[in-house]
């Protein structure tokens, strides 16, 4: 059983429906929040949380640990190249070692950084590997692995038959899903439509139904890509998508950038969740996407950094502030405030993947995923009058100084506690190395 843990003199950031902000002590019972706000006396541990932000964990809602150890080595090009080039040739080299050195060094790079849950595409192979390591480092994460049945300059190790990929999965599926107390989950991930035939995603489509499981894909990136997707089959991205079943609220699509007002509707009226990648979406130069618009619209929009290779951090306060600053200079600096960003990342992410009767608030009774952020620091400074805007604008990731998963403590004062940092490092760069020699890039 977990230890109780008690963290006083906070400032709770709840991110509750009324985005309330309470001064008092957390407690923290079993995986659960036991109270909120109310004087506590004594615990297993107790932890001091004064000039501290005490929030919920970050969610985010698109991420590949599998691509973690191709950082640095894929910069400077347009998606279609990046695939082509560098990230398909070096997702086909991975072996289990080096999956699972990328996994870990991720999961690492977001857990100091105060993220405690994510959605993330694996490569079409060693996605078990993927699930191991969010099972021993104590992670919350919904994976699937990559599923590619078609496409032009697709490496013959990422070339699946329909029937095996969909087999595969299933597999995947059966093993995973619910483990760790429903800490891990599965989801069907088809890469993109133009990636998949017409007869797996519409398979896809029946099995998440059928097993009540989630979808996770890219649509709408990149304007090469929507124009294939066009050429194939005569319809726009996400109509495409939603003419086979692959929209809802079970369902998200990464980075939505270039949308008609046809399929910003198809996205309201099905409430198919949007996952927002500024950062990836800038370097790889595909755009800003309609974010103002499809929060007007009702649309469900929470954040992703996307992986290693196209951002190239795993940071939330990155993301966080760079969402706002676009949607301010495209549309004026009262739009995206705060208080909304920061649910983007939190409530809102939690939402997306259907946990938000279970995280993404700080409230008594749901599963205890807490990250405690020193705002006594040189950049947010001085003491600030607005925590949310404090956490949002200058906040770092090198500020978070704790982080609880499913209430237990899995890093304190800074110190991973089922990770050996140093190891992480040195297992990432030892297989990084083997894994460019085998993809010749």
């Amino acid at each position: 059983m977990n230890e109780t843990i008690l963290i006083k003199n906070a400032a709770l950031v709840t991110m509750d429906e009324n985005d309330s902000i309470v001064e008092g002590d957390l407690v923290i019972r079993s995986n659960r929040i036991a109270s909120v706000g109310e004087a506590a006396d004594s615990a297993d541990v107790v932890i001091d949380a004064s000039d501290c932000a005490v929030l919920p964990g970050f969610v985010q809602t698109h991420v590949h640990l599998c691509q973690t150890l191709f950082r640095g080595a894929a910069d400077d090009l347009a998606l279609i190249d990046w695939l082509k080039n560098r990230v398909w040739p070096m997702e086909a080299a991975h072996t289990a070692a080096s999956a699972r050195a990328s996994a870990r060094l991720a999961i690492a790079e977001m857990i100091k950084g105060g993220t405690t849950c994510a959605l993330t595409m694996e490569t079409v192979n060693h996605t078990a590997e993927a699930f191991r390591v969010v099972e021993e480092t104590g992670f919350r994460a919904t994976i699937g692995k990559c599923m590619m049945d078609k496409g032009e300059g697709v490496p013959k190790a990422l070339h699946e038959e329909t029937e095996n990929s969909i087999r595969e999965s299933l597999a995947l599926l059966e093993e995973w899903h619910g483990r760790a107390s429903g800490r891990i989950r599965y989801c069907f991930a088809p890469r993109f439509a133009i990636s998949c035939t017409r007869d797996l995603l519409t398979e896809v489509a029946q099995l998440a139904r059928e097993r009540g499981v989630m979808v996770h894909t890219h649509a709408s990136e990149n304007r090469t890509e929507i124009e294939m997707v066009e050429r194939e089959t005569g319809q726009h991205n996400v109509a495409y998508l939603n003419s086979v079943g692959i929209t809802g609220p079970h369902v998200v699509l990464a980075h939505c950038i270039h949308l008609d007002d046809d399929e910003l509707e198809i996205l309201a009226s099905t409430s198919t969740n949007v996952a927002h990648c500024p950062s990836s979406n800038l370097k790889l130069g595909s755009g800003i996407a309609p974010i103002k618009e499809m929060l007007e619209r009702g649309i469900s929009v929470s954040i992703g950094a996307d992986g290693s290779p196209c951002n190239n951090r795993l940071d939330m306060f990155t993301e966080m502030r760079t969402a706002a600053l676009l949607q301010k200079v495209q549309h004026g600096a009262d739009v995206l405030p705060a208080q909304r960003t920061l649910r983007l990342a939190t409530c809102d992410g939690a939402r997306a993947i259907g946990l938000e009767q279970e995280i993404g608030s700080l409230e008594v009774g749901k599963r205890a995923d807490v990250i405690i952020v020193n705002l006594n620091c040189l950049h947010s400074s001085p003491r600030p009058t607005d925590i949310v805007s404090a956490i949002v604008y200058s906040a770092q990731a090198s500020d978070v100084q704790t982080v609880i998963i499913d209430g237990r403590m899995v890093m304190r004062d800074r110190e991973l506690l089922t990770m050996n940092e140093r190891l992480v490092i040195e297992e990432a760069n030892r297989e990084a190395s083997l894994l460019r020699e085998r993809a010749g890039v």
